[in-house]
């Protein structure tokens, strides 16, 4: 199976979210999917498993009328293109044209005088809505600019036959067309500026990356762009300074601001050796850093990827609002005519009248909120969550989040801090410097929370160099090695004892040659805010389970410790997997791990949480990553959840709520066109605001 990739592409002329459902329909019936349309940044991004396809696609894009580009930089419109500049243009001549309905100025009554008036609202809203209207109506989808255009014609065309037969005002429809097409780019623009807030998230952390950067070189400092460094650079950052890419101090100590990163407001201090985080701003002191990793490369970057992936990744409850979107022009145009007729022909309503309740249905119906619910309230949602150092893939994944029961949890460096001691060493038929170097030298080569601990308390011994000629990690075992005259070392948990070998109080085993030479048992401490978390998984009604490798003695103790009533004890990875898809049956499953380890379990759950690791394979393999290493994020990600997905419940019924109240009320004439167009306008921006509300709502 080929690996699905992520497109991205620039399309300008998109003004509201009709042009943006108009696009999104289109690569539907192409048969694309995560598809995310951003019509106030102008991005379209889907997933494909073909991505020489794009040429062919560009095309039926800008065979809506669209213009595309596969370059990420923005499209600049011309100024006449700007739909905040047709809508000034169009302002000009509707006030005076819409005025003389209270104004005493005589010549506004005359009938050539508001055709002259009307005719460049009408010809601006003719090209600005026809074009989308026929492009949709062309490819089979038609759009919302389908019933503006033939409401703001109707009203246009019959005031031009008013007018050649001199039929008087009662059949002059002017101000009635050109403030449809007036009020309906209003729309446009609120639209557009409010849906601008709820995308900020990415562009917020794309404004980490463009920055300036102090380059050494040759004995000089010279000042570079960050998209010119390269591996192998050396940079001078100093006080106040942002880091520009990832790297490693070589020189020097800092007070590094990671809240960028982490949502965490303490300064980090970071000295030789430490990682230097792209992004991130030293607050206090002078580093030199050696560059690793750049571009696409760098922990920001794949934030980034991760959080436009989250974008294209829309929830379930989404596909109600979509399937309402896709029936309703037709219906509505049915319902127009059939409103024309009856009253026209059954209540012998007035012809004037007639139109006027036909053109109002047309206008009112606009199901613009319904497209907007969803979306805005996901990126409002994923935008805060990230500011608080949570990153979550998508509005899918938020969807999962509001539905847990269960909560299963890994217990090294999860629910415990990670950070080993060595409680006893016993030695067999080696020394204890001797075992120790052993241990040092081939734990080195591993990046597993004891591993990293045990290193760390041994370096402080001076071990005797091991050179190893070959070294191996095998998940749920441990580390095996071969040195350079021939000797095999296995060292990991009582899994690779024999059932002879005694294993009792003691966590991990060293063999030479297959031979038990050396017992350890360390000790665990439990992070202080797991009992809290745990609590308040119970009071949401989530249930928590323990999942572990470790001795079933200490997991015991753990849960006793916590309240936690169900434990899975020295498990395998691939147990974890099958234990994982038992739960799952039981309801919507969450997998708290470290994100190597554990990536198959997290993949295989309903939500994967990775705990405070940022590396790629954490990445892609849990859904949520947390960046700062406080189990209490779990609870703000819970509660991120459930207010986003009462969000969007809110704004997909206030959204129905207006189009099934305002259409009967539109249809028996107690709406007026243009009352009808401001009321379609500002309910997108209802819908918007709601949304815009999470940013700063008490959870």
């Amino acid at each position: 199976m080929e690996k699905e990739e992520l497109i991205e592409l620039q399309v300008s002329g998109m003004h509201c979210n009709n042009c943006a459902l108009s696009v999104h329909k289109l690569l539907e019936k192409k048969g694309l999917h995560d598809i995310y349309v951003d019509f106030a940044n102008d991005e379209v991004k889907y997933k494909t498993n073909d991505p020489n396809s794009t040429p062919s696609i560009i095309k039926e894009i800008e065979g809506l009328g669209y213009k595309v580009s596969e370059d990420t930089a923005p499209i600049i419109e011309k100024a006449y293109e700007k739909v905040e500049n047709k809508f000034y243009f169009s302002l000009i001549f509707t006030i005076p044209l819409f005025s003389h309905m209270f104004l005493p100025f005589h010549w506004l009554h005359n009938p050539l005088v508001q055709l002259a008036l009307c005719t460049p609202v009408y010809l601006l809203g003719f090209f600005h809505f026809g074009k989308s209207a026929f492009h949709s109506l062309k490819n089979g989808i038609p759009n919302m600019d389908v019933l503006i255009f033939i409401g703001s014609s109707a009203a246009f065309i019959y005031s031009i036959v008013g007018t050649v037969q001199n039929l008087g005002p009662d059949y002059l429809f002017y101000e009635t067309a050109a403030t449809i097409i007036s009020l309906v780019l209003l729309g446009n623009v609120l639209e557009k500026r409010s849906v601008s807030q709820t995308t900020s998230a990415v562009r917020d952390l794309m404004l980490f990356q463009e920055v300036k950067a102090n380059k050494m070189e040759n004995g000089e400092i010279i000042e570079i762009h960050s998209s010119e460094i390269k591996p192998g650079d050396i940079l001078v950052i100093n006080t106040g300074d942002k880091i520009p890419v990832d790297g490693e101090i070589i020189w020097g100590e800092a007070s590094v601001n990671e809240a960028m990163l982490t949502g965490e407001s303490l300064p980090v201090e970071k000295s030789k050796y430490d990682q230097a985080i792209g992004g991130t701003m030293i607050e206090k002191g002078s580093i030199h850093v050696l560059v690793t990793k750049t571009g696409k490369h760098t922990v920001l970057s794949q934030i980034i990827d991760l959080m436009k992936k989250a974008q294209a990744a829309k929830p379930n409850i989404q596909k109600l609002g979509d399937k309402v979107a896709a029936i309703f022009v037709p219906i509505v145009v049915g319902i127009a005519v059939l409103t024309f007729f009856i009253a026209f022909y059954a209540f012998d309503i007035s012809f004037q009248k007639s139109m006027l309740n036909a053109i109002a249905v047309l206008v009112i119906s606009c199901p613009c909120a319904m497209g907007l619910a969803t979306p805005t309230a996901v990126m409002v949602g994923l935008g805060r969550a990230a500011k608080s150092g949570i990153l979550i893939k998508g509005g899918h994944t938020i969807e999962e989040i509001a539905k847990l029961k269960f909560m299963v949890f890994d217990k090294t460096g999860t629910l415990t801090t990670g950070n080993f001691k060595i409680k006893s060493l016993e030695c067999i038929s080696i020394s204890q410097q001797k075992a120790e170097s052993i241990i040092f030298g081939i734990e080195a080569y591993s990046n597993h929370p004891i591993a990293r601990s045990l290193v760390k308390e041994l370096s402080s011994k001076s071990p005797e160099k091991i050179i190893f000629t070959k070294v191996n990690e095998e998940k749920g075992l441990g580390m095996s090695a071969t040195d350079t005259e021939g000797n095999s070392y296995q060292f990991g948990s009582k899994q690779i004892l024999l059932p002879e070998e005694d294993s009792s109080n003691y966590s991990l085993f060293l063999k030479i040659n297959n031979i038990l030479v050396a017992k350890i048992a360390i000790e665990d401490e439990i992070k202080p805010e797991a009992a809290n978390l745990i609590s308040a998984l119970r009071r949401l009604g989530i249930k928590p389970i323990l999942l572990s490798g470790d001795q079933k003695e200490k997991c015991d103790a753990l849960a006793a410790d916590l309240g936690i009533e169900e434990v899975y004890a020295e498990t395998m990875p691939h147990q974890k997997l099958e234990i994982i898809d038992g739960i799952k049956k039981r309801g919507k499953t969450a997998m708290v791990g470290d994100g190597i380890n554990d990536a198959p379990a997290l993949t295989s759950s309903d939500v994967g949480i990775s705990m405070s690791d940022s590396s790629s394979i954490a990445i892609q393999s849990a859904e949520v990553v947390l960046l700062q290493n406080d189990l209490l994020a779990i609870n703000k990600m819970l509660k991120i959840g459930k207010h986003t997905l009462l969000t969007i419940k809110q704004n997909l019924f206030w959204a129905f709520f207006y189009n099934v109240v305002a259409i009967p009320i539109a249809a028996v004439g107690l709406l007026n066109p243009m009352v009808g167009a401001l009321a379609m306008a500002f309910s997108d921006v209802i819908v918007i605001g709601n949304s815009i509300r999470l940013k700063t709502k008490s959870l």
